[in-house]
């Protein structure tokens, strides 16, 4: 008997146990920073659905364990990408700090577990076929939720949702027949001035709305364009909750009383908006899912 049938079948098997000792190497190498990762995101208002990742990913993972294979080899120099990506990230975070730079722990914490990620892929490559991966790889892929944003990009996501809520609001003033003056960020009406500060830009809100698409278009969506779709329509749907509780605001504080600024509704009303928020969300989950059965319905050659 050949030797050789042996050897060409290891091309078409999953490694677990070694993939498993490429994760406890990781974890021996990146425990510390992990640990921290998870301390921040704990005390963290905005990463606090950091904690949630790795329990959504290893579902989503799980749940495709008894899915069907075809018979598929390993690619391992597939792993040559992401463990680029990783040596890259590493070497141009030293560079950076022999500089001068002088990272925040967000920043620190970015680039650590964004490095952890890239290696974990690279393992997955190296160790289960290219079958297991197709059909893990969306669980993977979300487990990079768990990266924090470096400060300079999540200063620009909270001044673009800044901004923009507070043409949302101008907008729905002028819609109401509030007499409003606007400069920049700051919107005068009758006897009281309302800022829109980067507290007020929603974006722990609108992550966690973003991550609901992604997970809700994974499991119930099947094309990859309605997929988008309910991603991309977060961004509108959070423009216009930021902007709804602005006006409902300023609406209090200018009929009933300027000491309504300090009420529960401005200090501590953001999950009651969030919760709004996802009423037309799941109407538009609903509106694509329909569309995808009835077109499944439909005969075939018709339009």
């Amino acid at each position: 008997m050949s030797l050789e049938q042996p050897a060409e079948s290891l091309k078409h098997r999953d490694r677990p146990e070694w993939l498993v000792g490429w994760i406890l190497v990781l974890l021996v190498c990146f425990g510390p920073a992990l640990w921290d990762l998870g301390r921040f995101a704990w005390g963290s208002e905005l990463y606090s659905y950091i904690l949630l990742i790795p329990f959504i990913s290893g579902y989503l993972a799980w749940s495709k364990r008894e899915a069907n294979s075809s018979d598929s080899s390993r690619a391992p120099w597939l792993a040559m990408f992401p463990l680029m990506a990783a040596v890259g990230v590493l070497v141009s975070y030293a560079c950076w700090l022999r500089s001068g730079w002088k990272p925040t722990a967000c920043d620190q914490l970015a680039v650590k577990a964004f490095a952890f990620l890239c290696f974990l892929f690279a393992g997955e490559f190296l160790f289960l076929r290219t079958e297991t991966l197709r059909r893990t790889i969306f669980a993977i892929s979300f487990s990079f939720f768990i990266v924090p944003f470096p400060e300079v990009l999540r200063r620009s996501i909270e001044g673009f949702l800044q901004h923009r809520s507070a043409d949302a609001a101008e907008l729905l003033f002028g819609l109401a027949g509030m007499p409003v003056l606007r400069h920049e960020t700051v919107l005068q009406l009758p006897g009281f001035t309302l800022e829109v500060a980067p507290e007020c830009s929603g974006i722990h809100s609108t992550l966690v709305l973003f991550i609901t698409s992604v997970v809700a278009g994974h499991l119930l969506l099947q094309s990859p364009w309605r997929r988008l779709i309910l991603s991309v329509a977060v961004i509108p749907l959070a423009l216009l909750r930021n902007g709804f509780r602005i006006v409902t605001i300023g609406e209090l504080c200018v009929n009933v009383s300027p000491d309504m600024i300090n009420s529960y509704i401005h200090r501590k009303g953001g999950p009651i908006f969030f919760v709004l928020s996802l009423i037309p969300f799941f109407l538009l989950l609903v509106y694509l899912r329909r569309g995808e059965r009835n077109r499944s319905l439909r005969p075939e050659g018709s339009d």
